[in-house]
């Protein structure tokens, strides 16, 4: 096996390596074309990041600055939204559903380090998938660590480091990231009502 093929197998491997550095240097040119574009530049963006992520739906927004290992290894649903400073180290596989919006300073990290020094000094590494749900919201400065699976319909709360997995439905926080309580027909029936007093005005209508 090559070193990426050991890498996105989730094996021991070493970064340092011809084909592993190819990609990363293309991953870099990249990110620092993207992150210097204005805000008029939005096509140029977005063909940009088509050419750096494994796949992104159609309508999608990232803000810069973002950063990535490689890109391509990281796949993205329809109507993702991203705010400035997200980060996503993609040495193994990372997976975001459908209508999934980030605040600022959001971070998946796949990447892992033998916990052995003698081990870790010979730089070997490791990655663990990530995957991301369809319907959820993260709040800024969350950090995923690898090997974390967030279901559908979650929201998770700012500041959180998630470290286990987060089941379907659910509000979740804290440093580890905890269930906090489920989604409820409550929830839908308030946000509901409140999204019923916007829309007069987004038809233009006063009241």
């Amino acid at each position: 096996m090559t070193e990426k093929e050991k890498m996105l197998a989730g094996h021991l491997y070493i970064a340092a390596d011809e084909e592993l550095e190819r990609d990363n240097k293309k991953a870099r040119r990249l990110t620092r074309l993207i992150n210097n574009l204005t805000e008029e530049e939005t096509e140029e963006s977005q063909r940009l990041f088509r050419q750096l992520l494994g796949s992104v739906g159609r309508n999608f927004q990232i803000v810069p600055p973002f950063r990535t290992d490689y890109g391509c290894h990281t796949y993205i649903g329809e109507n993702f939204y991203a705010n400035y400073d997200c980060i996503i180290i993609d040495v193994a596989k990372v997976t975001i559903g459908d209508n999934v919006f980030f605040g600022p300073r959001v971070s998946i990290y796949t990447a892992g380090h033998p916990i052995d020094a003698g081990v870790r000094n010979s730089q070997l590494e490791y990655g663990k998938e990530v995957k991301i749900g369809n319907d959820v919201w993260v709040g800024g400065n969350t950090v995923f660590n690898p090997g974390v699976t967030v279901g559908n319909n979650v929201v998770i709360g700012s500041g959180s480091v998630v470290t286990k997995d987060i089941p379907d439905g659910v509000v979740a926080a804290g440093v580890p990231c905890r269930v906090i309580r489920k989604i409820t027909e409550e929830d839908r029936a308030h946000w509901e009502k409140e999204a019923q007093r916007y829309r007069p005005f987004e038809a233009g209508v006063s009241r």
